[in-house]
C-alpha cells in the first residue's frame, strides 16, 4: 500500500514540537533545508503497487535513515536505536514531535533497500549533489571536470584458504543432511576438523608436501559427504530437491576448481566474491568487487559510483562511468582526468588526461593532472569514515546497493563538513570584532543556508 501520510494524533498536540526543543542553526537541520524530499515521493511512487494491506512507512524516512546509515556508518541496529535517542535524526527524517519507539523493525532496513534497488538508491546520490549545488559547496561549473578511479570494496568474507572452504562446505553439506532428513554413512565431524588445522600447521612449518597430502585427504572426505547426499537425494520430492541444488552445486564447484583456475569460488555464502590484485605491498589480494569512483576535480564530490562485477579492464569501464555522471548531474563533462591504467581507451566529445602523459600538454593542464591523486584520500574517507571498506550486504544487489550509498553518505559528510566551517567562520568574525588578531577567514565561497 502507498505510504501513510502525516496526521497527529490527540496526544502529540499536547507535545512539544522539535523545532521547539532543537537548535535550529544544526548542521543536520541545515542539511534537511538543502534536500528537496519531495522527489522521493515521487521517484519511488512506483515501489508502492498494492492498494490494500498496512501503509507502508514514509520514503522521507526511509530516505533520511538511509542517509545517516552511511553517513555515520552505523548498522542497521544502531541506525534504529540512535535514532529514538537523537532528535536531531528525528528532525531529518521528517518528525514533527520527539518520538520514543522505533520508527521501523531493523530488519526491515534490508528488504526496502531490496525493495528500492540500484536505481531508486541512485535518487539518492543525485538529490545529494544538488544539495550541494543549493549549498554552495560545488559550483556548476566543477561539472566539466572529473576524476575517475576504480578501488576494490571488500566483502564480509574470512581471507578463503583451500582447508577452510572444504572444511566449511563439509559442515554445510551435514547440516543440508540433517534438514532433509538424510541418514550418511559418516559425517567426519571428528576426522576433518583435525585435517583442516593439520593443513594451517605444516604450512606454517613449511612443510609443503605433508601439507598437500593432508589436504588431499581432506578433499577426500569432503567428496564422499558429497556422492552420499547426492546419491540419496533422489528420493527425496522436488521441493527438497531444490532447495539441496544450490548448496550440492557450490561444493560441486569448490571440489573440482583449480589452483590456477580464474572463475574460483571464494565463500560459500557469497559466491559472486572476487579475487583482485591493485598492485598493493601491503595487501596483494583482495576479495570483493571493483568499484568506479568519479569525483568532481576541485572540490572532491562524489558524481557517480557503480559496481563492476567479472573484474573488468579499467579503460573498458571509462564510457559507462561517464554516463553515469552525465546522468546524475545533468550535464556532460569536458574533459576526465584517470591514472595510466585507462590507457587506450577514448570516449566522443570527452577530453581524457592521463598521468604521466606528455604530448599536448600546457602548464596548467600539467597542473590538474597532477591534480588527479585528489580523488584517493576521497575514496580512503569512504572507508574509513564509510562503509566502502567492507561491504555486508548480500549477493551482487548488495555490491551495487552499498557502492552508490557510500558515495551519497561522503556527499553528505562534505556538506556537513562545511556547514560547521560556515558557522566557524561566523564566531571567528564575532571574536575579530573584539580582537582583530584572532580573524579567520575560510577557504569556501559564501553558502545560502541563512
Amino acid at each position: 500500500m502507498g505510504p501513510k501520510g502525516k496526521h497527529p494524533s490527540t496526544g502529540d498536540l499536547f507535545q512539544q514540537p522539535l523545532a521547539e526543543l532543537i537548535n535550529l542553526k544544526h548542521p543536520l537541520v541545515k542539511l534537511a533545508e538543502l534536500i528537496d524530499w519531495s522527489v522521493f515521493e515521487t521517484r519511488w511512487a512506483e515501489f508502492f503497487p498494492s492498494r490494500t494491506g498496512r501503509p507502508a512507512s514514509s520514503p522521507r524516512l526511509i530516505a533520511g535513515l538511509l542517509y545517516l546509515q552511511h553517513t555515520f556508518a552505523c548498522s542497521d541496529e544502531d541506525l534504529i536505536w540512535t535514532w529514538v535517542e537523537n532528535p536531531y535524526w528525528q528532525h531529518f527524517c521528517g518528525e514533527t514531535y520527539f518520538q520514543h519507539e522505533p520508527p521501523i523493525d531493523p530488519s526491515s532496513m534490508t528488504r526496502w533497500r531490496q525493495r528500492v534497488g540500484e536505481e531508486g538508491v541512485e535518487w539518492l546520490l543525485t538529490e545529494t549533489i544538488e544539495a550541494a549545488r543549493r549549498g554552495k559547496v560545488v559550483k556548476a561549473k566543477s561539472f566539466e571536470k572529473i576524476i575517475i578511479d576504480t578501488t576494490v570494496m571488500e566483502k564480509a568474507v574470512a581471507y578463503p584458504t583451500d582447508s577452510r572452504l572444504l572444511e566449511r562446505a563439509r559442515q554445510h553439506l551435514v547440516k543440508l543432511a540433517g534438514t532433509l532428513g538424510i541418514t550418511l554413512r559418516q559425517n567426519y565431524n571428528r576426522e576433518a576438523p583435525r585435517l583442516a588445522a593439520q593443513v594451517g600447521r605444516y604450512a606454517h612449518a613449511k612443510q609443503f608436501r605433508r601439507m598437500k597430502a593432508t589436504l588431499k585427504s581432506l578433499r577426500t572426505v569432503v567428496g564422499r559427504v558429497w556422492r552420499d547426499i547426492d546419491r540419496k537425494l533422489d528420493h527425496q520430492n522436488e521441493g527438497q530437491s531444490a532447495k539441496a541444488a544450490s548448496i550440492l552445486g557450490r561444493v560441486k564447484r569448490l571440489l573440482e576448481q583449480k589452483p590456477k583456475d580464474k572463475n574460483k569460488l571464494y565463500s560459500l555464502h557469497a559466491p559472486e566474491v572476487e579475487c583482485i590484485s591493485k598492485g598493493k605491498v601491503r595487501q596483494p589480494y583482495e576479495f570483493g568487487v571493483k568499484v568506479t569512483v568519479a569525483t568532481t576535480h576541485k572540490e572532491g564530490l562524489v558524481v557517480g559510483m557503480r559496481s563492476l562485477p567479472g573484474n573488468p579492464y579499467d579503460g573498458h569501464t571509462l564510457p559507462e562511468a561517464i554516463e553515469q555522471v552525465s546522468i546524475l548531474t545533468g550535464q556532460n563533462p569536458k574533459a576526465v582526468f584517470a591514472d595510466k591504467g585507462y590507457r587506450g581507451v577514448s570516449v566522443d566529445g570527452v577530453t581524457i588526461w592521463r598521468s604521466g602523459q606528455k604530448r599536448g600538454v600546457t602548464p596548467s593542464i600539467r597542473k590538474a593532472i597532477h591534480r588527479r591523486s585528489a580523488v584517493e584520500p576521497a575514496i580512503g574517507h569512504m572507508k574509513n569514515e564509510g562503509k566502502l571498506r567492507r561491504n555486508w550486504l548480500k549477493g551482487s544487489l548488495g555490491d551495487a546497493l552499498n557502492a552508490v550509498l557510500c558515495g551519497a553518505g561522503h556527499n553528505l559528510r562534505m556538506i556537513l563538513r562545511a556547514i560547521r566551517l560556515f558557522y566557524a567562520w561566523i564566531l571567528s568574525s564575532m571574536i575579530a570584532d573584539i580582537n582583530p588578531r584572532q580573524s579567520w577567514k575560510p577557504e569556501f565561497g559564501p553558502f545560502a543556508l541563512l
